[in-house]
């Protein structure tokens, strides 16, 4: 029942809360990254969604554009961002939406499907989260392989208890400063099983 009904009940309430109690800190950030990194604050890419459907995920931008890797592109205040998952905070705006649930695999780029396995792709039969049981396991400092398994796991398992643990997980490593990147990269290394 949760499954079906309660979880998008959840990610409303939840969401709309989150929203109001953002407000002034995404303010802030809005302004900060403006300041220092210039037009446009948001950085738009397409994800795949529920059932792969493409969908343009928002976050406050952390990198300069331009030539070079994530790593010389990632300013100071991108790292900062990044570390405190502020940047991830326009995705509230995608949980309201229905695009995103609060609690869900990652939505990860659409040119990965083709190299899940069967397993891994039922990530993609539910809605993409803000956070996800991989990211309560250590966020991007968990390998791939690991992660789509989580998110297998968490498909299988979809309970509201399940949900607050994920939450709070979440919530525990990120303030422990936990899996900001991938061992040797700057952010997460790109998914191809070939």
């Amino acid at each position: 029942m949760y499954r079906r009904w309660g979880k998008r009940g959840f990610d409303l309430a939840a969401a709309s809360l989150l929203l109001i109690l953002a407000a002034p800190a995404m303010a802030v950030v809005a302004l900060l990254v403006r300041a220092r990194l210039g037009a446009p604050v948001l950085f738009r890419q397409r994800r795949a969604g529920c059932e792969g459907v493409p969908f343009e995920v928002l976050k406050f931008r952390t990198m300069r554009d331009g030539p070079g890797d994530d790593a010389d592109r990632l300013t100071p205040l991108g790292r900062l961002l990044r570390a405190t998952a502020l940047d991830e905070l326009p995705q509230l705006h995608k949980v309201l939406r229905g695009e995103m649930s609060l609690v869900g695999p990652r939505p990860l780029l659409p040119e990965y499907a083709p190299h899940y396995t069967p397993r891994q792709a039922t990530r993609l039969s539910v809605r993409p989260g803000l956070c996800g049981l991989a990211q309560s396991k250590g966020r991007n400092g968990v390998p791939w392989e690991e992660r789509l398994e989580w998110d297998a796991l968490y498909v299988e398992r979809i309970t509201l208890a399940g949900d607050l643990r994920i939450l709070w997980d979440c919530a525990c490593v990120l303030v422990r400063g936990e899996g900001v990147s991938m061992p040797g990269h700057a952010t997460m290394a790109r998914f191809d099983r070939s």
